[in-house]
C-alpha cells in the first residue's frame, strides 16, 4: 500500500521538527472532520494492484494484492479459494463525537474461502501502530 509507504516520510518529516512522539495507537481524536487524512489516504491508493473504495457513510478502505509468496502462505493456510485472491486492507473509520472526529485504523488480510464468508487475519504490529499514530499527529489529530 502506497499509504504504508509514505507513513516512514511523514514520520521522517515528523521526527525532525520539535516535538513529543506520539503514544503508538491506532486511534486519534481530530477537532474537526479530517478530510486532508481521507484525501491522502486516497490519493496514496493509486498504485498498481491497489484499489480504494468508500465502503459507507465515513469508512474508507485501500485494499491491495500480496506478492506471490504471501497469497500462497494465506490461501494455504486459512482455507483460501485460489480463484480469489487474498488482499492486504487497511480501514479507516471515522465516527463523530461530542469533541469532533475519532479515525480508527484497521489493517488486516482479507482471505475469501472456498466456502463461507471471508477471513479477516489481523496484521499486529508496534512499529505499523506508531507510525499511524505519527501519520494521525501530522494530520492534525491527537492519537489516543
Amino acid at each position: 500500500m502506497k499509504l504504508l509507504r509514505f507513513i516512514p516520510a511523514v514520520a521522517c518529516i515528523v521526527a525532525c521538527a520539535p516535538q513529543d512522539v506520539p503514544i503508538a495507537s491506532r486511534s486519534a481524536q481530530f477537532d474537526t472532520f479530517p478530510q486532508r487524512l481521507f484525501d491522502t489516504f486516497e490519493t496514496s491508493c493509486s498504485g498498481p494492484g491497489e484499489s480504494f473504495k468508500k465502503t459507507r457513510n465515513q469508512v474508507f478502505e485501500c485494499s491491495e494484492f500480496l506478492p506471490p509468496k504471501a497469497t500462497a502462505y494465506l490461501i494455504l493456510n486459512y482455507d483460501g479459494h485460489p480463484q480469489d485472491l487474498p488482499q492486504s486492507v487497511m480501514r479507516l473509520t471515522s465516527t463523530k463525537t461530542n469533541a469532533g472526529y475519532r479515525v480508527d485504523a484497521r489493517v488486516f488480510f482479507h482471505v475469501p474461502q472456498k466456502s463461507g464468508t471471508a477471513v479477516e487475519v489481523p496484521v499486529e504490529s508496534k512499529v505499523l501502530d506508531q507510525a499511524i499514530s505519527e501519520l494521525y499527529q501530522s494530520m492534525g489529530g491527537s492519537p489516543n
